[in-house]
Order: structure tokens, then C-alpha cells, then sequence
């Protein structure tokens, strides 16, 4: 006589057991579009020279994920815009004076050593991009700044003139011309206005969560203040550090990374504050006059450390205890 198996009356399956009907190409395109109107005023502010950038850095980056897919036998997944979406973000870092060797070897980097080198999208422990332009920071820091790259441009340099000029050379500067984007730095990040705007899009589309950001920026705006209480003769206001370099895009577009922060909101609201406090203590005493790249960089460090912060059990803490017999049998063992 031949019987059938009997059926399970209950399967259990690995999570996540819902879906919300999201996919990775979804968030990347609603990504994309955020980050398109910084796009459009790098390329009205810096010309040609900031397209060239974007587009390079772009095509290298998805050419070079391409690559690594087909060295390691692995399914493609440029379809989903990961590649081009860390492209982008790594464009939006650098000068729109850099050159094509040093464009193309950052969007390497930042596929080859921050992301696919740790197994690809979502295994990275640190942000990809900020991989790229650290590498290209520390090896070719003399073509990564705009001080030097761009001195025949007529915008100001805020970070860079509060760094080696002191606080007199930047108080003439108006809080307006920096919402605008109407400074040097990276020619993406620079543009305030626009990436606040894509940065409100992405937290109603609920892409990323409020924690960050907020206590990114509070951490940057209360480290700056207790700065200019201690000496408002030569630390700069936390209005001036929240409009200059890449805090905003920092705080939005980079801190925001899924893969390389905390998961719960206590977690994130200390990687936050810590990542914004690290800014400012890199401006004022590191070398580089912008310190968002590094201090979110670090912050990164501790995410795992930050992730082992987690609720109490339902109902109460409890303690385990151990037998009298359980400690004797671990004696002798």
C-alpha cells in the first residue's frame, strides 16, 4: 500500500513574509528624480564642466558594476539603478573642474571598493560614494579642491576662506546666495535649495525616515552654536555651516544610506547627532575645510555598535539564570 506524504498544516518561510510592493528600481528612480533638480542647477551654475562630470561618472560607475558582475558569474543589476544612482551621488561630490582621470577613477572606486568588493548592493558597510571621493581625496587631494582647481571663478568659497582667512572673510556673504547654490564646492552638493526640495520628496514618498537628517543637521547647528558662544569672534554661526559644503546633502542623500546605518530610531538618532557633532569638529580643527564626507564616513564605523541598542523584551527585562548542576557540568567541561 503506497501513501501519499502528509502535507504540513503550517510553513514556515524565511522573512520578509509581507511585501509592500516596493522594489530596490523604485526607490532608486524616486532617488533619481530627487536628486534631479540639483543636477539641473550644478549644470546653469558650472556649465559644461559640471554635464562632463555627471555623465562620466555616471557611465563609468554602471560600466564598471557591469564588469564586476560578469568577472564574479553574477546576475546583472543595472536594471535597477544602483550603479547610477552611486555614480551620481559620487558626481555630485567633486569640483565641476575635475579632471576625466580622476572622475573615472573615483566612479571606479566607489563600485569596485565600496560596494561590490563587500558583495554588492546592500552588503556595504560604508556609503559607496563617500568610498570614491575619500580615495580620490587622499591620493589627488590637490585636483579634488575647488580652491585651486577653479580660482578663475568669480563664487565664493566659504569653507575654504573660513579656514585659511579666518571669520572676517566670509561675513559679507549672503545667507540667500548660498541657498542658491552660489558657491564653490562640489557642484552638486552646493545646491541647497534644490536638494532640500528633493530631500522633502523623499521623506513623503517615505524612502527615508526623519530621524537622520534631523538630528544630523541639530547635531551640526548645536555643536556650531556652543562653538560661537565660546568665541563669536572667530567660529563662524550654525546658520553659515548648515548653508556651505555638504551638510545638507550629507544629512539627506548620504547619512540616509540604508545599508551602511542603524535600524532603529534610537540607533539613528545617535548616528545622527554623532555623524553632525564630527562635522564640526573636523571643520574646526581637521585639515579639510569640510568635514561631512569623513564625519559620516566614521559614523559609519559605529553602526554596527549603534544596532546592538535595541527595546527591551515584551513584558519586562528578564535575566537568565543557570542550575546549580548546569555550573558544576560547566566546571568540569
Amino acid at each position: 500500500m503506497i501513501t501519499k506524504p502528509l502535507q504540513p498544516i503550517l510553513t514556515v518561510s524565511v522573512p520578509p513574509h509581507a511585501h509592500c510592493g516596493r522594489t530596490i528600481k523604485g526607490y532608486m528612480s524616486e532617488t533619481l528624480i530627487a536628486l534631479l533638480p540639483a543636477a539641473i542647477m550644478a549644470i546653469v551654475a558650472f556649465g559644461m564642466g559640471a554635464m562632463r562630470v555627471v555623465a562620466l561618472s555616471c557611465a563609468v560607475a554602471v560600466l564598471t558594476e557591469a564588469i564586476c558582475n560578469k568577472l564574479t558569474k553574477r546576475e546583472q543589476t543595472l536594471d535597477d539603478f544602483s550603479g547610477l544612482h552611486t555614480g551620481l551621488l559620487f558626481a555630485f561630490l567633486l569640483p565641476a573642474s575635475a579632471p576625466w582621470w580622476l572622475v573615472t577613477m573615483g566612479a571606479a572606486s566607489s563600485i569596485i571598493i565600496g560596494k561590490m568588493i563587500f558583495g554588492g548592493l546592500g552588503a556595504n558597510p560604508l556609503s559607496s560614494p563617500l568610498i570614491g571621493w575619500a580615495t580620490c581625496r587622499i591620493s589627488w587631494g590637490d585636483a579634488m579642491d575647488t580652491n585651486t582647481t577653479m580660482l578663475m571663478s568669480e563664487l565664493p568659497a566659504p569653507l575654504q576662506q573660513l579656514k585659511y582667512f579666518g571669520l572676517d572673510s566670509v561675513e559679507t556673504i549672503d545667507s540667500i546666495s548660498l541657498l542658491l547654490g552660489k558657491q564653490l564646492g562640489g557642484l552638486g552638493e552646493v545646491q541647497i535649495a534644490a536638494l532640500l526640495a528633493g530631500g522633502v520628496f523623499l521623506l513623503i514618498r517615505r524612502h527615508i525616515r526623519w530621524e537622520i537628517p534631523v538630528a544630523f543637521i541639530v547635531g551640526v547647528a548645536v555643536t556650531a552654536w556652543i562653538y560661537q558662544l565660546i568665541d563669536p569672534t572667530a567660529y563662524a554661526s550654525p546658520l553659515f555651516h548648515l548653508l556651505t559644503g555638504g551638510t545638507i546633502f550629507g544629512a539627506l542623500f548620504l547619512a540616509t544610506d540604508p545599508a551602511s546605518t542603524p535600524v532603529g530610531p534610537i540607533p539613528t538618532i545617535l548616528f545622527g547627532l554623532m555623524a553632525g557633532i564630527m562635522v564640526i569638529v573636523i571643520r574646526v580643527y581637521g585639515i579639510y575645510p569640510d568635514g561631512v564626507p569623513f564625519a559620516i564616513l566614521l559614523a559609519n564605523l559605529f553602526t554596527p555598535l549603534l544596532d546592538r541598542i535595541r527595546p527591551k523584551p515584551f513584558g519586562g527585562a528578564y535575566q537568565l539564570t543557570q542550575e546549580p548542576e548546569d555550573e558544576a557540568l560547566c566546571e568540569k567541561c
